[in-house]
């Protein structure tokens, strides 16, 4: 396997590809055409916000699976046509968050108390008290606008200033504000009340230009506003006016619209201080989300589930240990319905028993679909994009859940209809392996070991083993494990064989010359 690091990232976060035997090649600063050209020799990509990910870019990446941004935003990548290559995006949320609400606080501090251009005063020689009056942040009104994780940390610390903290963020429930000792109001409250005003959103179409003109009409002219989210959700333009008109007191911004910003109009105002996107620039953020994201493409590139998926329902991380190894067995099983399957596809029953049933299964149901398309289709098919696919074939798909289980303490049956009839596969976790444990009406019990196998319907009678394993011989492929079940003596049964090569087209045609032998399937499973 092989990743391109197409952007700088920390080196803690190469060395650990490097350790799980990835292939690293770090080559930055490419052009798009560069780019799309070296891209199909990759299955990963890990950036920051300088590359652009176009559609262009995912399409000629043929064998990329995953595309990791160091970071939170994922502005830079373009998530439709991952999600319609079935290329999975990935972030890291979480790694920057102190470092980026430890930069807003500081810039807060500054702009309250005019420390770079004092800085900058004295620096040139001259010894000036006067023109840099400040104010302090206690009993000062803050109005922090998203209280998502960033937000919440910088409501915290600025608590700590005896601070009353204010927020709007019409995604969060009255309760949390509560815990993190946020007093939930309007935007335009906000705007109204703030003495300093902090953004931590994400840049969308809602989001783009949400302080501009009309707001920045609402607050007080002493008002301080602080962007370390996004460039863009301040209306540069505007807030520069304001500024120099004297009906806002002054502004910290650390991102823009358009990066590197050496020309930003902002620029222009001495009472707006800048930095070139440092909110998340420490050392240890650096190693955070490096990190973070070497490991979610060392889990995909592993065939697991990654932590912080952008485009597909993530998985709360602490349902993970839970539910991947049930979205490995639920692929397993549309795998192997779709190797012993007969007729026209036409609809997908998956059913849950016992504890399963309890928790959310959009990912079973995406592994159960991927696992069944994917022999049968060219589009690459994964827990990201199964379900637009499924929809496009015009195949239905049903849940069904419940809470008890005879058997089991978990089961997971897939009933796949087709214009022949229908094949039943069913599985478990037992042991921490997977069992299959079903197939059409016969119970077994057999372990996926990734190996072949040939699963065979025959009648039930003296002799039928051994001429199987006659064929088996004959072409010098070993049985490593049998497994027989039958209805009754002398009745329908199934035979499942592991076996240590596979058997070709000639062999299945020798099996099925057999007398009362009437299906033989070669599997991988």
């Amino acid at each position: 396997m092989k990743v391109l690091v197409a952007d700088p990232i920390g080196q803690e976060g190469i060395d650990l590809l490097i350790g799980h035997d990835i292939e690293v090649d770090v080559n930055t600063g490419l052009s798009p055409e560069e780019l799309i050209k070296i891209i199909p020799n990759y299955e990963g990509m890990i950036v920051r916000s300088q590359t652009q990910v176009t559609a262009d870019v995912i399409k000629a990446g043929t064998k990329l699976q995953i595309v990791g941004r160091a970071g939170v935003g994922v502005n830079n990548i373009d998530l439709n046509a991952a999600t319609d290559r079935g290329v999975i995006v990935v972030n890291a949320p979480e790694g920057n968050t102190i470092a980026a609400a430890e930069h807003t606080v500081g810039l807060m501090i500054a702009l309250s108390r005019n420390v770079p251009q004092a800085h900058s005063s004295l620096k040139g020689g001259a010894w000036d008290r006067k023109s840099f009056m400040g104010i302090e942040l206690r009993n000062k009104t803050l109005g922090v606008v998203g209280l998502g994780k960033i937000g919440a940390e910088v409501a915290k610390r600025c608590k700590a200033f005896d601070m009353h903290v204010i927020g709007y963020d019409p995604m969060v429930s009255t309760d949390y504000a509560k815990s993190i000792s946020v007093e939930l109001v309007s935007l335009e409250k906000l705007l109204e009340e703030s003495d300093l005003i902090t953004v931590h959103v994400p840049l969308t179409d809602a989001t783009r230009g949400l302080i501009g003109k009309d707001a920045l009409k609402k607050v007080k002219p002493s008002v301080r506003i602080i962007n370390v989210a996004r460039g863009g959700i301040i209306d540069e333009e505007a807030l520069f006016e304001a500024v120099e008109e004297g009906r806002v007191g002054g502004a910290a911004i650390d991102v823009f619209t358009k990066e590197p910003a050496t020309e930003n109009v902002v620029l222009k105002s001495d009472k707006i201080i800048v930095t070139p996107h440092l909110g998340a620039s420490t050392v240890e953020a650096q190693t955070g989300v490096a990190t973070d994201v070497a490991e979610q493409i060392i889990d995909v590139l592993n065939g697991l589930t990654a932590r912080y998926t952008v485009n597909m329902p993530m998985i709360p991380q602490e349902l993970l240990p839970i539910l991947t190894p049930f979205i490995s067995i639920a692929s397993l099983m549309g795998g192997l319905a779709a190797q012993i399957l007969e007729g026209q596809l036409n609809t997908i029953t998956i059913k849950y028993e016992g504890e399963i049933s309890g928790y959310t299964t959009d990912a079973l149901k995406a592994a159960v679909i991927g696992g069944l398309l994917e022999p049968t289709t060219e589009e690459r098919v994964n827990l990201i994009n199964a379900n637009l696919i499924a929809q496009r074939r015009g195949l239905k798909v049903v849940e069904q859940k419940s809470v008890t289980c005879e058997n089991y303490s978990n089961l997971i049956t897939v009933e796949v209809t087709t214009s022949v009839g229908t094949t039943t596969v069913s599985s478990t976790i037992m042991r921490g392996e997977p069992h299959i444990v079903r197939v059409n009406e016969y119970w077994i019990d057999i372990v996926p070991d990734g190996g072949y196998w040939l699963f065979s319907d025959h009648l039930d009678r003296p002799g039928i083993i051994a001429a199987v394993a006659t064929v088996t011989g004959e072409a010098d492929i070993n049985i490593s494990y049998m497994h027989v079940a039958r209805e009754k003596p002398r009745g329908p049964a199934l035979m499942v064989l592991a076996l240590d090569e596979p058997l070709n087209e000639t062999h299945i045609k020798k099996l099925l010359a057999i007398p009362d032998i009437y299906t033989a399937k070669a599997v991988k499973l």
